[in-house]
């Protein structure tokens, strides 16, 4: 029966990081509130700390799928000399190279930090609001008007702006999303160049974090099956969505504003703020 509710609950926790990876609303938040809510903190701490990031590579894989076209192309046109530099694949895979250096460097700095003291439910929804303002704020300040450009190409500089916005995310309830997507604004990248640039990012950044998490605690050699099972169960769950969500979200941006997943992390905020006044944290 044990192993029937822990698949349950990673049921749920692969429905929720399948849709919240890409939105600004911050994926690690929301599994650390969901996991808090569901006793879910109540399992081995080692696979508990390895299973908020393994899963996250479920809704990784949906990025490669669906943007497994231009991925191709940058690897079949990888070398500057076949058709230039600028549309070259070494540009491209340099340009992500350029925005993971800083999250790189912070990252190895601060994550122990974050991890024991950051992540909370109180922390994260405190971090949602004060996110959601931020957003509404940047937004308006900063966005492209040119939100239906796709056009990816990405300089030294757009690249080392958006890595280190990227930074932020460390901070749980923040959102890599959010975080890259207006560092793209402040760069001078449209809505959409932007918002596809932090999908392209999120596949060497979650890989490498989900590959240390794993040999933190020991490998998954460590789990029992129940949890391997879990596990796996997670992963493709979120995967499935995450394929689902990523082309709406997209959509979405060509159209709309971001503004309503701003107001949604400053309600989803104070209603977690309230439970844990009453107790339920």
């Amino acid at each position: 029966m044990e192993t029937i509710f822990l698949i349950i609950k990673s049921i749920v926790l692969g429905i929720v990081e399948g849709i919240t990876e890409f939105l600004p609303v911050s994926s690690t938040g929301h599994l650390v509130i969901f996991e808090n809510l569901m006793g879910f903190k109540g399992t081995n701490p080692s696979y508990v700390e390895m299973y908020t990031y393994v899963i996250q590579l479920g809704a990784i894989l949906a990025v490669v799928i669906l943007y497994w076209s231009k991925i191709k192309d940058t690897l079949i046109n990888f070398f500057p000399q076949k058709v230039g530099y600028e549309k070259s694949g070494f540009k491209f895979w340099f340009m992500i190279f350029i925005a993971c250096i800083p999250g790189g460097i912070f990252g190895i700095l601060l994550n122990d930090l974050a991890d024991k003291y950051l992540f909370t439910p109180i922390c994260v929804a405190i971090t949602l609001f004060l996110g959601g303002i931020w957003m509404i704020y940047a937004e308006k300040k900063f966005r492209n008007n040119n939100s239906n450009s796709q056009e990816l190409n990405v300089t030294i500089k757009q690249a080392l702006i958006v890595g280190l916005f990227q930074c932020l995310a460390i901070i749980p309830g923040m959102s890599r999303s959010a975080s890259t997507i207006i560092g793209g604004w402040v760069s001078g990248l449209s809505t959409v160049a932007a918002a596809e640039f932090s999908f392209f990012l999120a596949i060497p950044v979650m890989v490498g974090m989900s590959f240390l998490k794993i040999l933190k605690v020991g490998g998954i050699a460590t789990l029992t099956s129940p949890e391997i099972i879990s596990l796996a169960v997670g992963f493709l769950v979120s995967f499935i969505v995450a394929l689902v969500v990523i082309d709406k979200f997209i959509s979405y941006l060509k159209k709309k504003p971001m503004k309503i997943f701003a107001i949604y992390r400053m309600i989803f905020a104070i209603i977690v703020l309230a439970a844990g006044v009453k107790g339920v944290f």
